[in-house]
């Protein structure tokens, strides 16, 4: 039986804020229309930053790679090496494929970067310098032509951390900006800043939805919410631990579900006490706290498949699994954005360093997506060929007689004058091909 031990007194929604789309709107069509001039008064209104030029030089470039201390530039090195490998991989098993369907007829699709992408690191709270690995250096991997950075100032400077973390990754162009203005300058473009193709990335609230309101002018990655976690764990851990790994990730935001799966009533008590206990002494107490008592959920199952069936329900962004046997999830859960099996494990490892992808899907997206990879900066496009006329005719009679069932007589008729000129035979206009 399912049954809660601690309840959650809120809940994320999914849905946006009218308010916040209309402040959005307004927004993107001031940059929309105003370009340089609107990006410069949004970028003084909101970041207090007053540049002539929003693009870093190459001399400020290189100041912040050198701003940085010598472990600071191996760990970049380090954890940007374990991103470009995994992506690698992944793209590696990405293959080009082309066959002969029937004599004659060639069918193939490419794999085929996305010219111009643009990505977004937030850095308002926090200097998110990973999101330069998981966005720059992935659509870098994949083979983009063009990929340009934005990131807002931090505490009224250059983000030196994050410029530096953006170069390392392989950026084409750099730009100090931050919030919707970002957004709409790479998706629309200006005069100093040509548009991009794909926009990728997190960002707060009024970024994500600047990101949903151009989606389809440009192509996106995710529509992004706030930070989730799922920890599935039994009586192989401590309460420590788990309380540890929920706190971790509660402490993005004040609306950030931290929910704990078990099917120990012990471990679910350790928990909540160790919860208390560490919310004292954690320097983020008060965002986690608040994130815990609205969004936090303890939820205790009988079974093992009751454990799975309610953590395909929740479909949370991260599910870390500490249970006797972590893969019976991986090898029975459907929806989910990123596992971490294994008590050895965690969300931070991936978010930071271990080299999969930390841009996943969140408000239950996990249903039908997965989270950034290098396959979403490719479009997999296909082809066609015919090499003989014998094909092109005998293709072009089931495809005339075809068309007619929908009634298209004008592409009946693209099948037609084939099916003449290259099977010699007469068919009269916008009439089906006989079948002998």
């Amino acid at each position: 039986m399912i049954r809660h031990i601690k309840t959650a007194q809120a809940s994320v929604t999914g849905s946006t804020d009218s308010a916040v789309t209309k402040t959005v709107e307004a927004l993107l069509a001031k940059v929309e229309a105003g370009g340089d001039k609107a990006v410069r008064e949004l970028s003084v209104q909101f970041d207090k930053l007053d540049r002539e030029s929003y693009r870093l030089t190459e001399g400020e470039i290189a100041n912040c790679i050198n701003s940085l201390t010598r472990q600071e530039r191996e760990d970049l090195d380090f954890a940007q090496e374990q991103v470009r490998k995994f992506a690698e991989a992944q793209k590696a098993a990405l293959l080009d494929i082309e066959i002969e369907s029937l004599p004659g007829v060639i069918l193939g699709h490419k794999n085929v970067p996305i010219q111009n992408v643009g990505c977004y690191v937030p850095g308002g709270k926090y200097p998110l310098l990973a999101s330069a690995h998981m966005t720059v250096l992935t659509a870098r991997v994949a083979g983009c032509e063009r990929v340009i950075t934005c990131a807002p100032p931090f505490q009224g400077k250059l983000a030196e951390k994050i410029v530096a973390a953006q170069a390392l990754a392989g950026a084409d162009e750099i730009y100090c900006l931050g919030g919707v203005q970002a957004i709409a300058a790479m998706a629309y473009g200006t005069e100093t800043i040509a548009p991009v193709d794909m926009l990728a990335g997190p960002g707060n609230a009024y970024v994500a939805e600047a990101k949903r309101l151009l989606f389809g002018k440009v192509g996106i990655d995710l529509f992004a919410g706030p930070t989730e976690t799922l920890v599935i764990a039994d009586d192989s851990v401590d309460g420590e631990i788990v309380a540890t790994d929920l706190l971790g990730q509660a402490e993005h935001g004040a609306n950030s579900p931290a929910v704990l799966i078990t099917n120990s009533e012990k471990l679910a008590r350790e928990t909540l006490s160790e919860i208390d206990r560490l919310l004292k002494i954690l320097p983020t107490a008060a965002v986690a706290a608040k994130a815990w008592e609205d969004y936090g959920e303890i939820i205790f199952c009988d079974t093992l498949e009751e454990m799975v069936e309610e953590g395909d329900r929740v479909a949370s962004e991260h599910v870390q699994v500490m249970t006797s046997d972590p893969d019976y999830f991986l090898n029975n859960m459907k929806n989910y954005g990123a596992f971490f099996l294994g008590a050895r494990t965690n969300v931070a490892f991936g978010d930071k360093v271990i080299g999969t992808n930390h841009t996943l899907p969140t408000n239950r997206a996990a249903r039908y997506t997965g989270g950034l990879w290098v396959g979403k900066f490719l479009k997999t496009c296909t082809y066609q060929k015919i090499l003989t006329d014998e094909a092109s005719a005998m293709i072009g009679a089931y495809g005339s007689r075809l068309c007619l069932m929908e009634g298209f007589a004008g592409h009946a008729e693209q099948a037609n004058i084939r099916v003449r000129r290259y099977g010699g035979k007469n068919v009269g206009y916008a009439m089906p091909a006989d079948p002998n």
